[in-house]
């Protein structure tokens, strides 16, 4: 929880110095990786984990997100999913590496609507 708690401080703070932002949330996160990697993502892209994508269920492809966790990081929308109860992000591995995602696999992140 204490992680989680700093985490929100540390968006929170990103978010703010953000002048374009528009709204902010909390979201179930999780990863994708390497069993993707190279195949056609939903909007026809080719997936690459190390870059910094994301998969959502609704929001339209080309999105940018500030996503936070332990550190922040912008995605862009362009694919489908998660199809996990609950979740609500999908990011590609080079994403979740970058915010510190990887080793959780699952966690709560704070996400700005850029």
């Amino acid at each position: 929880m204490r992680k989680f708690i700093t985490s929100l401080a540390i968006a929170a703070s990103a978010c703010l110095s953000t002048p374009s932002a528009q709204a902010a949330e909390s979201m179930l996160t999780s990863w994708y990786g390497s069993y993707f990697h190279g195949r056609t993502t939903a909007n026809g892209e080719i997936y690459n984990m190390y870059g910094h994508t994301a998969a959502h269920k609704y929001l339209p492809f080309g999105t940018k997100l500030l996503v936070c966790f332990d550190g922040c990081t912008t995605v862009r929308v362009n694919d489908r999913g998660p199809y996990i109860g609950g979740r609500q992000l999908d990011l590609s591995y080079g994403a979740a590496t970058k915010i510190g995602l990887t080793y959780a696999g699952v966690g709560y992140t704070w996400v700005t609507f850029l």
